[in-house]
């Protein structure tokens, strides 16, 4: 499922000086179309609040598909640059809301609006999670902070038919996804593969613990996911096993349809975070920091690739690599799978619809993604 461009951010993008929301950041880097600029940080040094590289965000204005004249809600107000773009597709400055929860992060945000001269706005300091339901209802809601919780309060503040495009975290990956809000459901029209600093308020729904001696590897997956890391710790360790798939790509050809297509067709689907550095004899999944990887009882499996030369383009065969007693056939599960995506990854296309938390199984079409407010339900269709 792919979102189709459209005028829309393109527009918007000429029109608003992007420099004047990071002055403190060099003319090439402000407009580096594939470079967040990131103006606050955690005392960890992980990032608090960014500038969206340029492409990101004409990608979410164009699944918002803002209209002329609604009325919209910012999760994550940033420098202000977006709430400016978002007023330019408004027409009206009281039509944008943007909250954050940071103070610092708000009044800069209102500084850089009022340079811009943008006064009119409602900028509010505040839980995002709880939406600003003085100005409800909304037209459209945008989350620049990735949930992997979407809030009982954004779904009472929308309006019937309001598009909604989230950040949203399932399985351990991030998807950039476009919902319009129908019949009580979010019904989605766009997936794409995005990255996001998470929202501050979110419950803990995504669970992370260490899976090596030196804490260096960790796995991260969903609650409702029955793993026993007291058992997964020192996989790593157990014999390893790895097959390959015979599915090559390009050295910039995508390989993320293979993570979506497994959180929709197997329950033990998770993140491993490795090291840049890590010795390969000891992990050497397809991507440093974030790969998919499967887990059962005391095994674990994840993608990993190879290098095949030959013809005009190097090449990269896909496969897996499992440790512990089921590693093997998790590991030739993998395979399967990424043959499955491969024959059809440009005509299966994903469907996901988020349903409300008390809405039985016999009224889900699929298998069930829990969170704390929704519940997901992610297929495939082959039309």
């Amino acid at each position: 499922m792919q979102s189709v461009p459209t005028w829309h951010g393109a527009r918007v993008l000429r029109e608003v000086p992007r420099h004047e929301f990071v002055p403190e950041t060099d003319l090439d880097a402000a407009y580096n179309p594939w470079q967040a600029v990131i103006t606050h940080r955690f005392s960890d040094g992980t990032s608090l609040s960014c500038a969206s590289a340029p492409h990101v965000v004409a990608m979410m204005l164009d699944q918002l598909v803002v209209e002329p004249g609604n009325k919209i809600l910012e999760i994550g107000a940033g420098t202000g640059y977006n709430a400016c773009l978002l007023a330019h597709l408004t027409g009206e400055d009281t039509n944008v809301v943007t909250i954050d929860i940071d103070p610092d992060v708000t009044a800069q945000a209102s500084r850089n609006l009022a340079a811009a001269g943008h006064t009119d706005m409602h900028v509010v300091t505040g839980d995002g999670a709880l939406g600003v339901p003085e100005h409800a209802p909304y037209d459209r809601l945008i989350a620049t902070m990735s949930p992997w919780n979407i809030p009982r309060a954004w779904w009472r503040q929308l309006a019937p038919d309001a598009r909604v495009v989230l950040p949203l975290r399932w399985r351990g990956q991030a998807r950039s996804v476009a919902f319009t809000y129908r019949d009580g459901r979010l019904v989605a029209d766009s997936i794409e593969l995005c990255g996001f600093v998470y929202l501050v308020s979110d419950d803990e729904g995504e669970l992370s613990a260490p899976i090596t001696d030196d804490e260096t590897i960790r796995l991260h997956w969903d609650r409702d996911q029955p793993f026993d890391l007291d058992v997964l710790h020192g996989v790593l360790n157990r014999p390893r096993s790895t097959a390959w798939s015979d599915v090559t790509i390009a050295g910039d050809e995508p390989h993320d349809g293979v993570w979506l297509r497994l959180t929709a067709t197997d329950p033990r689907v998770c993140r491993l975070n490795v090291p840049a550095g890590t010795k390969p004899a000891l992990c050497d999944p397809i991507s440093p920091g974030r790969a998919p990887a499967l887990v059962e009882g005391r095994s674990l499996a994840y993608l990993t690739s190879r290098r095949r030369d030959g013809g005009e383009t190097t090449r990269w065969e896909l496969g897996a690599t499992g440790h512990g007693p089921a590693g093997a056939e998790l590991a030739r599960h993998f395979c399967d799978e990424t043959r499955a995506w491969s024959m059809h990854r440009d005509e299966h296309k994903p469907t996901l619809i988020t349903y409300p938390a008390d809405t039985p199984d016999s009224e889900l079409p699929g298998p069930v993604i829990d969170k704390t407010h929704s519940r997901l339900v992610l297929t495939y269709r082959t039309d």
